[in-house]
């Protein structure tokens, strides 16, 4: 399944790489604003994280984390609807402590201090349901679902089928563009049968265009579990970022920093990774 998804995203990198340039962006956000891409249009965005003092609480470890290859494709299909693929190529982990025992079996060298392995990528469709208007902020619908293409003996993912859903408003002030998101999330509890934990997922982001090369950007978003004792794997995680995004040789990059804001969450971060938008198909009229 991993092998069949990164030929689907080399091959559509490809093809994006023969059209012409982006005009807008989502990166390094994770909120999603209700903007979706033209029709007929492919976005390539792909990036780079790292993460210090994560916890990854189904195998016991806390590591610093080393996302490579952080990659999403935006497929326009219609003028208010879009398809999403996306996931991390590699993610390395640098173990920094065993802060209680695995709740599975690991398979690490013996005697290593780091580990790696592919991450869970996402199917995803996203509608905008109503426009902006004066006075009200523009409407969409996201939902999807997450594969478990990890493996959890490697210490990283929980490899787990996860359904996610999101209502999505955006209103623009001036050069300032606000937008948020609040939804529910199914996670299905990796030790427990029949068991799933239903999180809610949240988010508030801001993007302020300082120049036609320079937007400046920030939010917070992450889910959040209401129960108390949340099934291994399943417990709230979020970030604070700020960051900036900016045009250079034909392309849009960004950079970001974030700060946890949960018990397991990673304390700080940094990314930064590049944009491109390219027409590949004639939309049905």
């Amino acid at each position: 399944m991993v092998g069949k998804s990164v030929r689907l995203l080399v091959t559509a990198f490809l093809i994006a790489l023969l059209g012409g340039v982006a005009v807008a962006q989502q990166r390094p956000l994770i909120t999603e604003d209700v903007e979706t891409v033209k029709p007929g249009s492919a976005r390539i965005e792909f990036g780079f994280d790292f993460q210090q003092d994560r916890d990854f609480t189904l195998s016991g470890l806390n590591a610093d984390l080393t996302r490579l290859g952080v990659v999403m494709i935006r497929l326009g299909l219609g003028p208010n609807i879009e398809i999403e693929n996306g996931g991390v190529i590699q993610n390395f982990i640098s173990i920094n402590r065993h802060f209680r025992p695995s709740f599975v079996p690991l398979d690490l060298s013996q005697g290593t201090n780091s580990s790696h392995d592919w991450g869970d990528f996402f199917l995803a469709t996203k509608f905008r349901l109503r426009p902006e208007t004066r006075r009200v902020p523009a409407l969409g619908l996201r939902f999807g679902v997450e594969l478990p293409n990890s493996n959890e003996a490697r210490g990283i993912g929980i490899n787990q089928m996860n359904f996610f859903g999101t209502l999505i408003a955006g209103k623009h002030f001036g050069k300032l563009n606000v937008f948020g998101n609040i939804g529910l999330g199914i996670m299905t509890a990796p030790l427990d049968r029949f068991t799933q934990n239903d999180v809610v997922l949240y988010g508030i982001a801001g993007a302020y265009e300082m120049s036609e090369r320079l937007t400046l950007v920030g939010e917070v978003q992450g889910r959040y579990s209401t129960r108390k004792r949340a099934p291994v794997g399943t417990e709230s995680d979020g970030a604070a970022r700020f960051g900036a995004r900016f045009r250079a040789a034909g392309l849009i990059w960004d950079v970001s920093g974030q700060a946890g804001l949960h018990k397991h969450s990673a304390r700080t971060g940094l990314s930064f990774g590049v944009s491109y938008e390219s027409s590949f198909l004639n939309p049905v009229k």
